[in-house]
Parts: C-alpha cells; structure tokens; sequence
C-alpha cells in the first residue's frame, strides 16, 4: 500500500475565526459544500465538525475536543453567535452552517453527484425514520447503512459488527449524530478504522430531520435565538447547557475582543489534520481548487 499524505490546515489557507482558542473555518454554506466536495473527489479521508457556543464552551473545559476541532479538515460555524465573533474578527466570508441545515443540502447535490451516505446515531428507530425522510424529501438519494449505537462506548463485538457493516457499504459520507463531545471524539478515533472517506458530525440533525424534534422558527434562528425553542422542547436535558454556557460564553468571548483576555489558537501551529491524501491529489491540487 502506497505511503498516505496528511494534508495540514496550513496547506488549505483557509482563514480562522478564533473563538476562545477553537479555530471556526470563515466559510458560509456555499463554501463548505465546495470544500467537502473537493476532498470527496480527492478521495481523502476527514472529518468536518459543526460548532457552535456549546461546542466552543465544552472545548474549554476539555482538552481533547478543542484539540479534534482544531485538527479538523473543516470546523464550521454552526450558529448565530459564532458567525457574529467571526465578522467583529473582520472574517467577511463566515455565514452560519449549522449542521443540520448542512446535511440537507449534501443530500441535495448527492441526487445529482451520486455520493452515498451512511447514518450513525439517534436513538432506537430514529435512523430508519431520517432515512425514510430523505429519500422521501430527495427522490434517489443512496443511504447505505445505518447504525443506532447504544448510549456508551462500543464493546469489541460492536465495533466488528459496525466495521463490517461499514465496510460493505463503503459510503462515501458517514454522519455522526451523537451529540458534542461524544461524536468529535468518535470521529477522531474511527476515521482511520472505517471504510469512508469523510465523517461529518451534525448533532442533533437526525431528530429534526426524522420528525423527532421540530425546528425553531425562521425569525428565531436568524435572530440567535433558536436555543430558548429547543430548551422549551427538552428542558429537563437542556437546562444546563444553556443557562451556564450561554452567559459565560459572553463574558469569556468579550474578554477576548477587548483585548483583557488571551485565548491562543493553535490551529496554525503546524498541527496535522486527520485528511489522508493519495499522492495522486496532494495538498497544492486541493489548495489550487478551493482558491
């Protein structure tokens, strides 16, 4: 087998948003699909994270994620909030690409493009019902396979069973729909073991797009307010993520456009990202093609 490349994020030039040490790619939806679909062509291996506050804020109480989105092949700007940070930091180009919003317009250009698709998340009856959705809402869209893994870490005869399973269908996207921390942490590790080229963590995607969960009203997710709706609809799991994230957030994210605080991004720090590259499409051919 032929040595692999590891394309760094320097390689892609792709300009950072720094919220509180987590580098979010200035990127709106037509940009990240165009990304996404040059690495798919690049036949690489990556994964692309969805963040937003809660993401930022579990990030800094936990190395490790902040380290997996900050190695990310993409990290985008999922939510209002991030998107705001971005331009007071003078990125023009960042629009939000929350993940859910994200999955339905990959499945979109997949009608056209073929890609194939593998769903991993939610819980019992959840995938089935987002696969029935989509190949409704997208007539001709190739699912492959779906996995509902249990609230814990796979035991090794989960593990073979997925590896098999992923292995056979080989798809070319597999999302991850098992909430921040665990999907990003999920992604870092299982990437290299499964048979796909790219990983996208979407969070809560699969309950809205399979009827479980609705969505918050236009005017709400324009406005940056689209977590008061969802905290309305789970109370009791959401209580905490929001009313201790959201006001630190605002304070630690002033601090830092003031000035009074640091919050180093390490994303340039010549850190390599999980996207394997053959020789036959390096970084200058992926570089050269999202210019």
């Amino acid at each position: 087998m032929e040595q692999a490349q590891v394309l760094s994020t320097t390689d892609l030039k792709i300009p950072c948003a720094n919220l509180l040490g987590v580098g979010i790619h200035a990127v709106d939806m037509a940009r990240a699909i165009s990304l996404i679909e040059d690495a798919l062509v690049c036949r690489g291996k990556c994964y692309v994270c969805a963040t937003g506050v809660h993401g930022v804020m579990e990030a800094n109480r936990d190395g490790e994620l902040k380290s997996i989105l900050n190695k990310s092949f993409l990290t985008v700007p999922d939510g209002k909030p991030t998107v705001w940070v971005g331009r007071i930091e003078g990125k023009a180009g960042i629009g939000h690409v929350g993940g859910p919003e994200l999955m339905l317009e990959m499945c979109r250009v997949s009608q056209d493009k073929g890609y194939t698709h593998f769903l991993y998340g939610g819980k019992p009856g959840v995938a089935p019902a987002l696969e029935a959705a989509l190949q409704h809402r997208f007539p001709g869209i190739k699912i492959v396979g779906s996995y509902t893994p249990p609230f814990r870490a796979l035991n090794p005869q989960e593990e073979a069973e997925l590896d098999q399973t992923v292995q056979e269908a080989a798809p070319d996207i597999f999302w991850v729909g098992i909430s921040t921390p665990k999907q990003e942490k999920f992604m870092f590790e299982y990437l290299p073991k499964l048979n796909t080229k790219m990983m996208i963590g979407v969070g809560a995607a699969f309950d809205f797009h399979s009827g479980k969960v609705k969505f918050a009203p236009l005017w709400m997710r324009e406005s940056g307010l689209a977590w008061i709706y969802r905290l309305s609809q789970d109370p009791r799991r959401l209580w905490k993520r929001y009313l201790f994230n959201i006001p630190r957030f605002v304070w630690a994210i002033t601090l830092q456009l003031l000035g009074l605080r640091s919050y180093p991004l390490e994303r340039w720090a010549g850190v390599e990202t999980p996207f394997v590259n053959s020789k036959a499409c390096g970084p200058s051919k992926v570089a050269d093609s999202i210019k």
